[in-house]
């Protein structure tokens, strides 16, 4: 597994599994294939209302927590300095872990400021070893980074063959944050596994496109 170092030294596998739109009765089931396919990472979210499964599959998975990299995120419901607060907590209490190696807000309305606020508290205390935001626009970012004491370690955006967040990631590189992908396969829309330069590309070197995509990201 190849990892990435973020901005305030931990390190996150470069390729990760997500569990968005997996039912929360599948999701024990599906967390537990992934670790066992060798995956490290789990991407879910408290809109996904699948964290209970995706902590009792790490629990039982015999893997040592440290080796699983765990990524969730704060639904706008949940904003606010005191809501979120209570929200991460209550994140920690589904996923049967004393901390988060990645705690994000997931989308950029109501009031993100006072939701980044909790974050920063609850990483200092421990429970969350990088914060970061999810789907925030140049504008959001920009705006909240600069207002911020600790500054977001990802940004996590749709990022594809098809959607290179090429602007996004130049201002997103002048703060040090990196680009954490979601639908790195297009959702598989637009004809990505049938793309002719895709499949040109992956005829050379002898890779699926579903490989060449993911190593172009």
């Amino acid at each position: 597994m190849k990892y990435v170092t973020l901005n305030n030294g931990v390190k996150i596998p470069q390729l990760g599994y997500g569990v968005y739109q997996v039912e929360p009765t599948e999701a024990e089931r599906c967390v537990n294939d992934a670790l066992g396919a060798g995956y490290r990472m789990v991407d879910t979210a408290q809109a996904y209302h699948n964290e209970e499964g995706v902590g009792a599959a790490v629990k039982k998975s015999g893997i040592a927590r440290s080796e699983i990299f765990l990524v969730s995120k704060i639904w706008i419901s949940n904003y606010g300095y005191e809501r979120a607060k209570a929200s991460i907590d209550e994140s920690l209490r589904r996923l049967q872990t004393e901390y988060i190696d990645l705690m994000l807000l997931h989308q950029p309305f109501c009031d993100y400021y006072g939701a980044y606020r909790a974050l920063e508290e609850a990483y200092r205390e421990g429970k969350l070893r990088a914060i970061g935001v999810s789907n925030f626009q140049p504008n959001h970012f920009i705006d909240l980074a600069s207002n911020v004491e600790i500054v977001p370690a990802v940004n996590q955006v749709e990022t594809h063959v098809f959607c290179q967040q090429i602007r996004s990631k130049e201002y997103m590189d002048e703060f040090g944050t990196h680009t954490m992908s979601w639908g790195p396969l297009a959702e598989g829309r637009n004809g990505l596994f049938v793309n002719p330069v895709l499949k040109e590309i992956g005829k050379v070197h002898g890779k699926s496109v579903a490989q060449v995509a993911l190593r172009y990201l």
